[in-house]
């Protein structure tokens, strides 16, 4: 197990990888399924909370993945194995997200994700065997890991009132090793892998609420009386899933990945766009229960279950990837956008002028910075 090139020519996700991916469609479609739940139900607040923590399990883990794939893929049987047992772990993850959203129980999120972060152990110790030169990095993610998994188990017996804070610092904990370990002698990464791989999993959230806009469709089938409000709600919907999709996309990532800070902000930042996407699919759900009187969640609310979730996704996608390379103006603009898009929920037509909202992000960053010489002879010529 080498380290792959780093400046590899025509590195892509590979199939293991994309079958990878397709195990964290189930965990996410079952976290933002609970979160609409939980949220149409009332109990809004602690629907989040219990959503942003089985989040992260199956974000870190992704994340973990993600990076020491672009570093050691060898592609052969044993690391094949061990991914799919991993698969297995996110399974795991995704049977215990109600129970732990619902209930408060854990124990199954805890046994999926040690079942994720052992093997990448395993991975780690692998990797260690077949280069000096980066062994103790390679020794000190999997020790930290190990100590990381052991602490987890401790924390399902600790008593209610010390569980949150203990869940916070036990998440500082594994987010400092990658720190610590990348600190001397960094893994290389491959700039245009890392960037797709961010890409596909944003597609795959975005597909989450592409298939919370088509059972708006299906509702609208359902229940003739709200047909008009089902079928305008699941177009805005699709605008809303577009407009998120046009902005992560309308600049290529690669660039981000120059330093080990700029790809831990670039990692770590990601936690809240790729959260708040999720929460994005969840609204739809909600915004078409109270269309349908199955909920007595306000209006406003209720509409504010979907445009906070995509205004905390533009915001995070703007900071990482646009705001470093676009023009002072649409610095602006944009996020300006964003954060009315967020309080358009307040208005007594909240979701149409999100959507107003959201075509008007996409338009300017559309506008052309400037005009080249060949631009403004065609533009001349015409009558």
């Amino acid at each position: 197990m080498r380290p792959r090139d780093d400046a590899e020519p025509n590195r892509s996700a590979s199939g293991l990888e994309l079958f990878f991916d397709l195990v964290f469609v189930v965990a996410i479609a079952t976290a933002a399924t609970h979160l609409h739940h939980a949220e149409s139900g009332q109990h809004i607040w602690a629907g989040i909370g219990s959503y942003l923590m089985v989040f992260f399990a199956i974000w870190w883990a992704w994340m973990n993945f993600t990076w020491f794939a672009t570093a050691f893929d060898t592609d052969d049987w044993l690391y094949r194995m061990l991914t799919i047992l991993q698969m297995g772990g996110v399974l795991v993850v995704a049977a215990g997200a109600g129970p732990a959203m619902a209930e408060g129980q854990f124990l199954l999120i805890i046994i999926g994700y040690v079942i994720m972060r052992l093997v990448m152990v395993i991975q780690w110790l692998r990797a260690s065997r077949n280069h000096a030169r980066l062994r103790r990095t390679t020794l000190t993610y999997a020790g930290g890991i190990a100590i990381m998994q052991c602490l987890w188990v401790a924390w399902l017996f600790l008593p209610e009132e010390i569980a949150l804070v203990a869940f916070l610092a036990l998440v500082a904990g594994e987010l400092a090793v990658p720190i610590v370990a990348e600190r001397r002698r960094t893994t290389p990464w491959h700039p245009h892998h890392i960037a797709e791989r961010y890409s596909l999993f944003i597609v795959i959230l975005l597909g989450e609420s592409v298939l919370a806009s088509t059972n708006a469709f299906v509702e609208a089938a359902q229940h003739s009386q709200h047909l008009t409000q089902l079928i305008m709600l699941a177009g805005i919907g699709l605008i809303m899933a577009a407009g998120m999709w046009w902005i992560y996309f309308s600049k290529d990532n690669h660039d981000q990945f120059g330093s080990i800070g700029n790809a831990l902000t670039f990692g770590y930042g990601h936690y809240i766009v790729f959260a708040a996407a999720g929460a994005f699919s969840a609204g739809i759900g909600v915004a078409v229960d109270q269309n349908t009187n199955a909920t007595d969640l306000a209006g406003t609310i209720a509409a504010a279950t979907l445009t906070v979730p995509v205004s905390i996704y533009i915001l995070g996608v703007w900071w990482l990837t646009l705001r470093p390379n676009l023009p002072q103006v649409k610095n602006i603009v944009v996020p300006g956008l964003g954060v009315l898009l967020g309080t358009a929920a307040l208005l007594p037509a909240g979701l149409p002028v999100a959507a107003v909202l959201m075509i008007g992000i996409v338009v300017t960053l559309e506008i052309p910075e400037h005009t080249t010489e060949e631009e403004t002879k065609a533009l001349s010529s015409l009558p």
